[in-house]
């Protein structure tokens, strides 16, 4: 088993976090879902030369992209959207995808139950065939009910994704697991063969070890289920604006470098963005913690 991380979680240059990454011992990198940053020749020279490979990205399902939209243009430019990824991470020579289907922060559905199917069972099977086409795996990404209204479960997920085609798959995320399944361990046994990537943060979105959640046993059933592949790291820390904070130093009050919708991102998801001292922290926590138990 390997360990990758993500890079959507503070405004820097990729440059700077491969070069993080690797001092700390990372096996590799899941690229945030934005193409449109990326000159994917000069990306992967940069991993390569600094020993690093891409794992994969995610989509950054943000404004107008949704793959269940009832406007067709919508709906089709979210596949477009999502293809665009796929292409990125093949060009990069990764593996996987993973596929949040609709919009994050919508939490009211805009049709009926069936409706809503059809179009992301629909929408999948676009973007699926072209990423059989380019040798790239998808995994349909459940997260929590405060995010999303459509795909919270990993029982969900795992529907959706029979209907996708055999080779699609899920990406299972402990920090919404441990808000969404009733148990984090059997819900991991019911993906076995279909486990696409698993995404790793604590309880409370720290970095793994800063919370409650059982690592040594996630680890081993994975091991149980057949999954050999990547824990993709992807805390995502809350950030204490009161006098009790235990991280003074935690806050960036002027990121350089921010597209809008990173910005909206990372304000929906830990209020701010934050300063190098304080990601490295966390970045090194995860793979002291994980690293041992692989």
């Amino acid at each position: 088993m390997k360990i990758s991380i993500h890079n959507w979680m503070r405004a820097e240059t990729i440059e700077e976090t491969v070069n993080r990454i690797a001092k700390l011992g990372y096996d590799s990198l899941e690229i945030q879902g934005s193409p449109e940053l990326y000159d994917t020749k000069k990306v992967k020279r940069l991993l390569d030369d600094a020993g690093i490979s891409c794992w994969g990205s995610v989509t950054l399902m943000l404004e107008l992209r949704n793959l269940l939209a009832k406007d067709n243009k919508q709906r089709a430019d979210s596949v477009q959207y999502v293809k665009d990824v796929v292409r990125m991470v093949a060009e990069l020579d990764g593996h996987m995808v993973s596929v949040v289907p609709s919009t994050v922060g919508k939490i009211l559905p805009e049709g009926k139950p069936e409706e809503d199917w059809k179009y992301a069972v629909d929408s999948m099977k676009q973007v699926y065939e072209y990423a059989e086409s380019v040798g790239i795996l998808l995994g349909i990404e459940p997260i929590n009910r405060f995010e999303t209204y459509f795909i919270n479960r990993g029982d969900q997920a795992l529907a959706l994704a029979k209907e996708v085609g055999p080779k699609c798959g899920v990406c299972l995320d402990t920090f919404h697991m441990n808000i969404e399944e009733d148990e984090i361990l059997p819900a991991i046994r019911r993906a076995k063969g279909k486990l696409i990537g698993f995404h790793v943060a604590d309880n409370n979105r720290m970095a793994p070890g800063m919370g409650k959640l059982d690592w040594a046993s996630i680890v081993q059933t994975l091991g149980e289920i057949g999954y050999d592949d990547v824990l993709s790291v992807e805390f995502c820390s809350p950030l204490d604006r009161t006098p009790a904070n235990p991280y003074p130093n935690s806050i960036d009050e002027s990121p350089k470098g921010l597209s809008p919708e990173q910005k909206k991102f990372l304000e929906d998801h830990g209020s701010s963005a934050v300063t190098d001292e304080f990601y490295t922290m966390l970045t090194r926590k995860s793979i002291e913690t994980l690293r041992p138990l692989i």
